[in-house]
């Protein structure tokens, strides 16, 4: 089978997120700006009265119970893009989005686990004094991947 990487496409989710209104402001963002699907990793939240667009019935959305499960089921030549404030992370501003990538985003509290910040091909941050909302967060992302910019291709093989 011949697999095509200049198809472009991401999904977005949360890792142990804390609000169910968190991740229905973070899945319609993600509908109303290109995601192909959405997921959470840890708690999960079937339905949320701030997903007003029903996002999740328009979109695949996934569950993973434990952060293993979900990074053994990452698509296909995607890269996993790890949202988070560390002196290690490369800022948005200058970030050039994978074409096919999976973003992960933290709880506000305890952020993403050390295992995800681990197995992250990307670690991103932008300019905040103080940690932000998540879904303020995936939306400020998913924006700037938005904007015309040039992407960063993963060689096959």
């Amino acid at each position: 089978m011949i697999d095509n990487f200049e198809n472009e496409f991401f999904g977005i989710g949360i890792q142990n997120g804390k609000t169910p209104e968190n991740l229905g402001v973070l899945w319609r963002s993600a509908q109303n700006m290109g995601a192909s699907f959405i997921f959470t990793i840890g708690n999960r939240y079937a339905k949320q009265a701030s997903d007003t667009h029903n996002a999740v019935k328009a979109m695949p959305y996934f569950h993973y119970d434990t952060f293993e499960d979900f990074y053994n089921h990452l698509p296909k030549g995607a890269m996993l893009v790890g949202v988070e404030l560390t002196e290690d992370a490369e800022p948005l501003e200058t970030f050039k989005h994978p074409k096919r990538c999976v973003y992960l985003l933290g709880a506000e509290d305890h952020g993403l686990s050390k295992k995800a910040i681990e197995k992250s091909h990307f670690l991103i941050k932008f300019k905040s004094e103080l940690s932000i909302n998540v879904s303020v967060a995936g939306s400020i992302v998913m924006y700037d991947r938005g904007i015309n910019k040039p992407r960063f291709i993963r060689a096959s093989g």
